[in-house]
């Protein structure tokens, strides 16, 4: 193993004791999300229903994975895009796939005792699987925005550093203070 590999694991290791619990709590999240959506796919590829472009939907949610465990990582090191990119990418667009079908169906008039009475053992795992990604997926975009969290995200390297304390003498705040950007 090279140097700088060494290097960026073990800076990978010290951000993660570094980081508040909400943020640890949140990257194991973001991991078990990864997990729960890798065995939804498995379900789906091993369930025998060949369906046209499963292949292409196989390689692009494992790029979305692959991504997402990238991306976690820089939200564990502080990097407030990855926060963003996480909660837009994964919180919203993701969940939103995931819970879209369902929530229709549910529209439609279909009853949820209608549907467990029909379902199969495999129907069930799969149905348990998913509850518990959107529930990592829920979790880990709630913890990143946690007051623990902000500051994390604040005081890492990238991040707007906090207005100084204006001058006590005898000035407003207001007519000495810049405007500070919006905090992500």
């Amino acid at each position: 193993m090279s140097e700088a590999r060494a290097a960026d694991e073990h800076q990978g290791m010290e951000n993660f004791r570094e980081a508040p619990a909400t943020v640890r709590v949140a990257f194991v999240s973001w991991l078990a999300a990864v997990g729960a959506g890798t065995l939804e796919t498995l379900l789906v590829v091993t369930g025998g229903e060949m369906r046209s472009g499963l292949a292409a939907g196989v390689a692009i949610r494992a790029a979305v994975f692959v991504a997402a465990v990238v991306v976690a990582w820089q939200m564990l090191a502080g990097r407030r895009w990855a926060r963003l990119v996480l909660t837009a990418g994964l919180g919203v667009a993701g969940l939103g796939s995931m819970v879209a079908g369902p929530l229709l169906w549910l529209a439609e008039g279909h009853s949820v005792t209608a549907a467990l009475t029909g379902s199969t053992p495999a129907d069930l795992f799969f149905g348990a699987v998913r509850t518990l990604h959107v529930i990592a997926v829920l979790t880990a975009t709630a913890l990143m925005f946690t007051p623990p969290s902000n500051q994390w995200f604040r005081r890492r390297p990238g991040a707007v550093p906090p207005m100084p304390e204006p001058a006590s003498g005898g000035s407003s705040p207001s007519s000495t203070a810049l405007p500070r950007p919006l905090d992500t």
